[in-house]
């Protein structure tokens, strides 16, 4: 059976003050009054029966998750005690559906990206789904196409086309993210993608790869699959899951398996990560290049300014400001110019430090 498994762990920590502790990014229903977690949900739905949708996150919001989409059973739900970044969340879902299903064919999606147009993504899927269901020794990834010479993401430098596999290439390398001239050279060069963080295995496959690469990992993750479903699942989980090596499924794995193929993703790819690439979900207005999401903004002579409010009655008011970012919501407000926007996750760390945990 093809499962899907949808990666929503990460904090938020640079969509801070919307994004909390108690309400992370993968849940906040901004983009058209939707999640992001919701959006993924509804753009895999159709490739996987209900049963083989599951979303591994941090144990402290699978609650949240459940309320939030309570299509999803709590079974489908991973808690994970604490992150222990991709190897082991990857590991840990391949681990608990092997053991309920030892044939399954599994997908590794994100939470966190803006994917159109979806039927190609589900077209790339179905691609790599077929390919490991005709030749499981493979690993595939996915390849999304490049449009400008991003220095923010990594690339996978793309072979030989599969001779039995339409549309399925060999990978030839993983390339971390690049500086500025050889960004332009990948993007010339034309066999050179950003690379996803998406995959499609077999869970046998994948499970054998951790094994050779990472014992350790592997070790508590089957200690941890065997208590699945018993009396001793959460005692056995709490325990070993935080011992486990931290490292990412591309160091540990991708990087050294024998056999990893890509598919070729053509679609607009954005990752809402931060204030400055979710401004970019907004449509400017015309004259000035402002941007408001739920709440209300007066500028004067202002330009290139982002507001985002929780309070729909509330009005966030400018004079003469310029490329600036403005969150205002009940418990904090952030005010910063938008070239310095990925030093929220400094300020956060100050403003715990100072303030208490409440406030983050």
């Amino acid at each position: 059976m093809r499962y899907a498994v949808i990666i929503a762990g990460g904090a938020g920590t640079r969509l801070w003050p919307m994004s909390r502790a108690g309400k992370p990014k993968q849940l906040l229903p901004f983009i058209g009054g939707k999640s992001l977690l919701a959006i993924a949900v509804e753009r895999v739905a159709s490739l996987v029966p209900a049963n083989g949708l599951y979303i591994c996150t941090g144990a402290a919001y699978a609650e949240a998750i459940h309320h939030d989409l309570p299509s999803i059973p709590p079974a489908q739900i991973l808690g994970e005690p604490m992150g222990r970044d991709t190897a082991n969340a990857v590991g840990f879902a391949a681990a608990i559906l092997h053991k309920q299903d030892p044939d399954s064919a599994m997908a590794i999606l994100t939470a966190d990206h803006l994917i159109q147009p979806v039927a190609v993504f589900r077209s790339a899927l179905e691609t790599a789904f077929a390919a490991v269901e005709k030749h499981p020794e493979l690993l595939v990834t996915f390849g999304i196409t490049p449009t400008f010479p991003a220095t923010g993401y990594g690339y996978v430098q793309r072979g030989d086309a599969l001779p039995d596999l339409p549309g399925v290439h060999k990978v030839l390398a993983f390339k971390e993210k690049p500086d500025a001239a050889t960004a332009e050279k990948y993007l010339a060069a034309g066999n050179y993608a950003w690379n996803s963080g998406m995959f499609v295995w077999k869970t046998s496959t994948i499970l054998a790869q951790l094994k050779q690469h990472l014992p350790a990992s592997y070790e508590g993750l089957m200690q941890i699959a065997a208590a699945w479903g018993t009396p001793k699942q959460l005692e056995v989980l709490n325990r070993i899951y935080p011992t486990l090596p931290k490292i990412s499924i591309d160091f540990a794995i991708m990087e050294k398996a024998p056999r990893v193929a890509t598919v070729a993703m053509p679609v607009q790819w954005l990752d809402v990560g931060s204030w400055s690439s979710f401004a970019e979900t907004l449509q400017p207005d015309a004259a000035n290049g402002n941007r408001t999401s739920g709440g209300r903004a007066q500028h004067l002579d202002s330009s290139n300014v982002l507001v985002v409010s929780e309070s729909p009655d509330h009005v966030v008011a400018t004079i003469n400001c310029r490329d600036l970012i403005i969150i205002h919501t009940p418990a904090a407000t952030l005010v910063c110019p938008a070239k310095d926007a990925e030093r929220i996750k400094q300020l956060v760390a100050e403003v715990e430090k100072n303030h208490g945990k409440g406030f983050v």
